[in-house]
């Protein structure tokens, strides 16, 4: 695992293989991990840097100033880029990650030569379905609160509840786990994701603002979309690969939202014949 110290705290990454550059990001409450299978593939031939981003599940505090709000971490992921020194990066979100890429579109493409967005928030899909309006009603929480409601978590049977993981994997339980040690364990990190959670649902049209940049990126897009999701609408996969000029959209089958999770395999073909 690799650090780098970037203007909200220090960021955990991983950085394996070598070839064409490809950089992932995951959602709300997940970590690098849930890319680990789809990486496992795409690294013979590609550079995949895969950052865990201050979401939800990592495991070093941010700065109390730092900006959290989802306009905020995808500027963080710009730093990261500027820091790494990384360029014609075929950029992929899933979930939360999906809108990020979004919004880093609106300020920043320089070094993005393509996009794949996975199965992820868009248009006025925020908070995206059952598990969205939870953790917007969660995030009202004081600290101590949220992680008294989330020991609940600690218990299978929640966490495959359509209102928590249940809607968004059919296959990723052990994931969602491991995902949920850090915000039990450190009253910081329930700190920061109190306030990642009141940010990213404050501006409920912020992913609509976000959908107007996309016909003016003029570069290769492709949209995977998980066939079954009951969180992000097939048919806002459809209107994002219509609205971008290059885009192309791919249904993918037997999969929940968290399509690296559930079709790794199938989703990193996608990506390596893309990228």
């Amino acid at each position: 695992m690799n650090e780098i110290a970037l203007s909200a705290g220090t960021i955990e990454y991983d950085d394996v293989g070598s070839g064409p550059m490809i950089v992932l990001l995951h959602g709300l409450m997940m970590d690098l991990s849930l890319w680990d299978d789809t990486v496992a593939e795409l690294s013979a031939g590609h550079r995949c840097v895969v950052p865990t981003l201050p979401l939800g599940a990592h495991r070093q505090a941010m700065h109390s100033d730092a900006d959290l709000s989802l306009p905020g971490i995808a500027r963080l992921v710009a730093e990261l880029l500027d820091r790494l020194d990384l360029d014609d990066v075929t950029l992929v979100g899933n979930d939360t990650g999906g809108a990020l890429v979004q919004l880093l579109l609106r300020a920043n493409t320089e070094r993005v030569g393509r996009i794949v967005l996975v199965s992820c928030e868009a248009f006025d899909n925020l908070p995206p379905g059952l598990t969205g309006k939870t953790l917007a009603l969660v995030g009202k929480l004081s600290p101590g609160m949220l992680g008294l409601f989330l020991q609940q978590l600690r218990l299978r049977a929640m966490r495959r509840l359509p209102i928590t993981f249940g809607w968004l994997t059919k296959r990723g339980d052990a994931a969602t786990a491991q995902w949920l040690k850090p915000v039990l364990r450190d009253a910081a990190i329930r700190r920061d994701v109190v306030r990642v959670l009141r940010a990213a649902f404050a501006d409920r049209t912020l992913l609509i603002k976000a959908a107007e940049a996309l016909p003016g990126f003029d570069r290769p897009a492709l949209v995977v979309w998980a066939a079954q999701d009951r969180v992000m609408p097939l048919e806002h996969g459809r209107r994002l690969a219509n609205l971008l000029p290059q885009g192309k959209l791919i249904e993918v089958d037997d999969s929940y939202t968290l399509v690296p999770l559930d079709q790794p395999r199938r989703l990193a073909e996608l990506i390596a014949e893309f990228a």
